[in-house]
């Protein structure tokens, strides 16, 4: 059982999966809000004050992916995308639009728990430091550590994915230090990969591309062929 009340929606069209989902994760403590399709979904998320969305990619009328753009842009609530098997490319786009992780159907129900249960950990863990003010800052630029937000040299603030957040907080924390994607993975989502998880990569992609929207000669993330990632600016 879960340590604390969680509100977990779940979003998905096809009524048997959905009746099954709701019925294991209130099992195991949630409190679980479901819906077939995207309409209201941004209001639903404020009214019932929703920890996490496990989202169906191919729903109908208004699809997972833009929805989860569309929450991303003023929200930072957990969102898991349930892919297809063989959608390699929804999953990558998927990430890239600011979801925090993702699982194929058909999918086992403990590694989707096991999933659910990570991500909520990460979710509560940054609520308890919102009182907290703990920043980073380096070059000018600041991280945000209770709002999980990037403020650049000019005070204009990137809001972040949890994916996003805590792959630069790792960056961060192990500066001056080549990071590989096991110990990354390991960092910020404490499961099992496989070689052809592009997850690390994508996150990586998404902050530099943060980075270089004010500053387009910054870098901070270096590749390190064949090893993993270097972040090498003067960290305070």
């Amino acid at each position: 059982m879960i340590e604390q009340s969680t509100n977990l929606l779940i979003i998905e069209d096809e009524p048997i999966t959905r009746a099954q989902l709701s019925a294991h994760f209130e099992k195991e403590g949630y409190t679980v809000y479901t819906k077939e399709d995207a309409d209201g979904v941004a209001d639903f998320v404020k009214e019932k004050d929703i920890d996490l969305l496990l989202l169906d990619i191919n729903l109908p009328g208004k699809d997972g992916l833009t929805l989860t753009r569309e929450l991303r842009a003023s929200s930072e609530v957990g969102i898991i995308l349930v892919t297809g098997k063989d959608e390699q490319i929804d999953r990558i786009v998927g990430l890239e639009s600011g979801a925090d992780d993702y699982v194929t159907k058909p999918f086992d129900l403990r590694e989707l728990l096991s999933r659910v249960k990570n991500l909520n950990w990460r979710v509560k863990a940054q609520e308890k430091q919102k009182e907290k003010g703990f920043k980073r800052t380096f070059s000018g630029w600041s991280l945000d550590l209770n709002k999980r937000e990037l403020t650049t040299p000019e005070a204009l603030v990137q809001p972040l994915s949890a994916g996003e957040f805590h792959l630069l907080l790792a960056l961060i924390e192990s500066s001056g230090k080549v990071m590989t994607r096991d110990q990354l993975m390991n960092k910020i989502r404490n499961r099992e990969w496989y070689p052809d998880d592009r997850y690390i990569d994508v996150l990586v992609g998404q902050v530099r591309r943060k980075f270089r929207e004010h500053s387009p000669g910054t870098t901070f993330i270096s590749t390190i062929h064949g090893t993993g990632y270097l972040f090498s600016p003067t960290v305070k």
